[in-house]
């Protein structure tokens, strides 16, 4: 046998051990990467679990333009309310470059701020109330099983939002969204059940 041949053999042997001791390596890198997809699975599941308690509604998407020296600058903002549908609500407003970006950045907002509110039975409001915010009233009065959501779009977005399907409103003075929702926020935050009232009065009702 020749020598390049026995220089042939050493080399298959040597390269069969490495590709041994490499497939043990693999293996244990294989399964700890598997460990660490199922870890990570199991993360975003719970993310996705919590995401979807919560449902997002677009009320308002508003642009902004910015005279600069070199022409005009744009940016968007967007109103969003965010809810759970049973007595959890919330608003974010944000601006960004991009319609998509102050979405996100809203949502993000409205997450943060998320208010409980009292929901009687039959889906509706256990008394009357009236928000304010600057110069924009908006009444929210409690209805009937099967009257529905009667309200502008701005508002019926956050009442439905938070689990409401029996109101009645009204809204009186300014017509400019912002307030009008910050309203609907400041009556839902007026709310109180008839057993709280009765402990702060000390009397039943």
């Amino acid at each position: 046998m020749s020598e390049n041949e026995n220089y042939n053999q050493d080399e298959v042997i040597q390269d069969e051990a490495d590709g041994s001791e490499g497939g043990k390596s693999r293996g244990r890198n294989e399964r700890g990467g598997k460990n660490r997809e199922r870890r990570r699975g199991k993360k975003d599941r719970r993310e996705e679990k919590e995401v979807r308690e919560f449902s997002e509604t677009l009320i308002d998407i508003y642009r902004c333009s910015a005279t600069v020296k070199g022409g005009r600058r744009l940016s968007f903002g967007a109103l969003v309310t965010v809810g759970n549908g049973k007595g959890r609500v919330g608003i974010g407003y944000a601006k960004a470059k991009e319609v998509p970006g102050a979405i996100q950045k809203a949502i993000k907002k409205a997450n943060t701020e998320l208010k409980a509110f009292e929901i009687a039975d039959g889906d509706t409001i256990p008394h009357k109330v009236v928000g304010r915010y600057g110069s924009s009233e908006v009444i929210i009065i409690p209805a009937s099983p099967g009257t529905g959501v009667i309200a502008g779009a701005a508002v019926k977005a956050i009442l439905e939002a938070g689990g409401l399907k029996n109101v009645l409103t009204k809204s009186v003075g300014s017509n400019n969204t912002r307030n009008i929702v910050k309203a609907t926020m400041n009556g839902l935050a007026q709310l109180r059940s008839r057993k709280l009232v009765a402990e702060l009065r000390g009397v039943e009702l």
